[in-house]
């Protein structure tokens, strides 16, 4: 029988954390960001101090975007290892809920840990508390439990002995994995508790592969051996399983054609003969022409997003099926599909020895090279320097100045769309985007969590000037920290992709781009002085030419290296993509609306419910 040790409840916490490892040894929660106040910095920060040596404590300047950084280092170490964040209460802890929307949506693992109220509510009400006139027991955090896979709100200090085990669980659960949240109650860290010594002995957390149910499996093989037409879909899926080379070999063997999400995107090389590359709404002509043939669309660790599916317009075939080969029930049944729940690498594998001798009659014969050679130009550097540059120029740029172990990193606005079609991913792992909350804000800091992830790597940002300017403050925190990566701020003046959205469903030009808002003809930012001032290297640039020679010396910076490119905000690559359900008015007085939303009915009725 073990004997006990007396601590705090947030001491306690802090210690059985440190136990906590991943089947290599390491531990599972690498350190822990933190913005203290008055409802987390005697409790929990007391107890980080205690171990500054050992486990880290990093200081951020916004509670959103410190969990952004944490986010995208869970990501970029494909889900094996996660980062902690704590807050105070009220506006501290609110502002982690759109972080910990993201981390839910992209199935992501981060342990969230703001304060809360006094659990004895002896001085309610505290500081910062939203008070409920009909629950006595509703705080501000209540509104982690939407966006969380598990919440518990620590009252008393013997609680963490479940409920510690309980948040682990879920971050290493390849089939619930997302973000936790314990709703810490400052008074309640202060408390002192005798815990049985062996809670703290080190455990080890084994990311375990669901194998396929064999009637599934049948179901499933038979289907696929049946088709003339199959394509598969790659999401995020096969990266979080490391299923890449399983992949590949079953491409290889079964002569199946791949089209890559956002989230899939890279794995893959983006020259395998048969990688059709993007899928979608930003989809290439090669991926989506073979989509709306396709007889069984095979799915692969993927949610089957709007932007994939084309709202579900994409798969045109009448007679088509659905499978869906992943580890979570929830998204295996999506839509009527035929479902094959189980890991990614460990279906490929049995899928594909149940299709001993099959190989796929369909033909993509020529597609990828029409797609590169209508896009291929639009990358290309421009002859005449005078005129602003594209995003699709930008992106060539980097592309020409990228290395092997180059990260392309980004999340909303112009680029997600641009880089999907037209980037060049050589690894996997080499392409990182957010899209499944496609949250501004996410950029700089994403970057930098996903530096502190892979030091080794060449990490290049995209971000608009929207976006900066929605939240820009961790780049303060990695000039700080001395971590180094390049930030490509385009700058249309505005929110570029939305205003051609506006268009493209009848609107007028209104209150996206800067000359078309109230007062917009004042704002005049200089975004590489702003830039400079919070520490980073930074230099503004006027042609694509210039923009390539910004890049070859971003291995000099020793922090954050931002190039900001005044860029044209209505090019898009013309070529590629299908319908996006947007909703047009039904009534208008304008003609523009009446004609886009005769378009919209039309395509509407391609949209397909089973």
């Amino acid at each position: 029988m073990s004997g006990t040790v007396r601590l705090t409840a947030a001491q306690a916490m802090v210690r059985y954390i440190q136990a906590q490892n991943t089947e290599d040894g390491t531990r599972f929660i690498e350190g822990c960001w933190a913005i203290f106040g008055h409802g987390n910095v005697a409790g929990i920060g007391e107890a980080l101090h205690a171990h500054k040596e050992t486990f880290p404590t990093w200081r951020g300047h916004n509670e959103q975007t410190m969990a952004h950084a944490a986010i995208a280092y869970a990501k970029q170490k494909g889900r094996r290892k996660a980062m902690a964040v704590t807050s105070s209460i009220g506006p501290g802890a609110a502002n982690m809920v759109t972080a910990a929307a993201l981390a839910h949506v992209n199935r992501l693992p981060v342990l969230l840990i703001p304060g809360d109220v006094f659990a004895d509510r002896g001085p309610d009400p505290v500081l910062q508390q939203v008070e409920d006139w009909s629950d006595g027991t509703v705080t501000v955090n209540d509104a982690f439990k939407p966006v969380t896979r598990y919440f518990d709100r620590i009252t008393r200090p013997e609680q963490l002995l479940t409920a510690l085990p309980r948040a682990f669980r879920i971050m290493t659960d390849p089939a619930e994995c997302g973000p936790v949240c314990l709703s810490f109650c400052q008074d309640v860290q202060a408390e002192a508790y005798d815990y049985p010594e062996s809670f703290f002995e080190p455990k080890v957390w084994r990311q375990r592969r669901m194998r396929s149910d064999e009637v599934e499996l049948a179901e499933v093989a038979d289907l696929i051996r049946s088709a003339k037409r199959p394509v598969i879909v790659a999401g995020g899926g096969v990266h979080y399983a490391q299923a890449t080379e399983a992949l590949a070999t079953f491409v290889d063997t079964h002569k199946i054609p791949v089209t890559e999400t956002q989230a899939g995107k890279s794995a893959l090389p983006w020259d395998h003969p048969l990688n059709l590359g993007p899928i979608g709404v930003t989809g290439g002509d090669a991926a989506n022409t073979v989509c709306a043939e396709a007889d069984v669309v095979i799915g692969v660790g993927t949610r089957f997003q709007d932007f994939t599916t084309g709202s579900w317009g994409l798969f045109a075939n009448p007679a088509r099926k659905l499978i869906s080969l992943n580890v979570a029930a929830y998204d295996a049944m999506k839509h009527g599909a035929m479902p094959l729940q189980c890991d990614a690498l460990i279906g490929l594998q049995e899928l594909g020895t149940a299709l001993d001798g099959y190989i796929s009659p369909g033909t993509v014969d020529g597609l990828k090279a029409d797609w590169f050679g209508k896009v291929d130009p639009l990358t290309e550097a421009p002859e005449d320097n005078t005129q602003l540059p594209s995003d699709m120029q930008v992106i060539g740029a980097v592309q020409r100045a990228a290395e092997d172990n180059t990260v392309v990193m980004c999340a909303a606005g112009t680029m997600p769309g641009e880089l999907h079609k037209l980037w060049k991913a050589g690894k996997p792992g080499s392409y990182h985007m957010e899209y499944g909350f496609s949250c501004m804000g996410y950029e700089i800091a994403g970057a930098m969590g996903i530096k502190m992830a892979e030091p080794e790597r060449d990490v290049v940002c995209f971000t608009g000037d929207g976006t900066y300017m929605m939240a820009n403050s961790e780049m303060a925190t990695a000039a700080m920290m001395g971590i180094p990566f390049t930030i490509v701020i385009t700058d249309n003046r505005g929110y570029g992709c939305i205003n051609r959205l506006q268009m493209g469903c009848g609107g007028a030009e209104f209150n996206n781009l800067l000359e078309h808002a109230i007062g917009g003809e004042n704002s005049n930012i200089d975004f590489a002085k702003h830039a400079e001032a919070m520490g980073a290297t930074s230099t503004k640039v006027r042609s694509i030419s210039e923009l390539e020679a910004a890049l070859a010396k971003r291995f000099d910076a020793k922090g954050p290296y931002v190039i900001v490119i005044d860029t044209d905000p209505y090019p898009s690559t013309e070529y590629g993509g299908t319908w996006w359900d947007v909703g047009v008015p039904e009534v208008s007085d304008r003609d523009e609306v009446n004609s886009a939303r005769a378009n919209y009915e039309t395509k509407k009725k391609r949209q397909r419910a089973d």
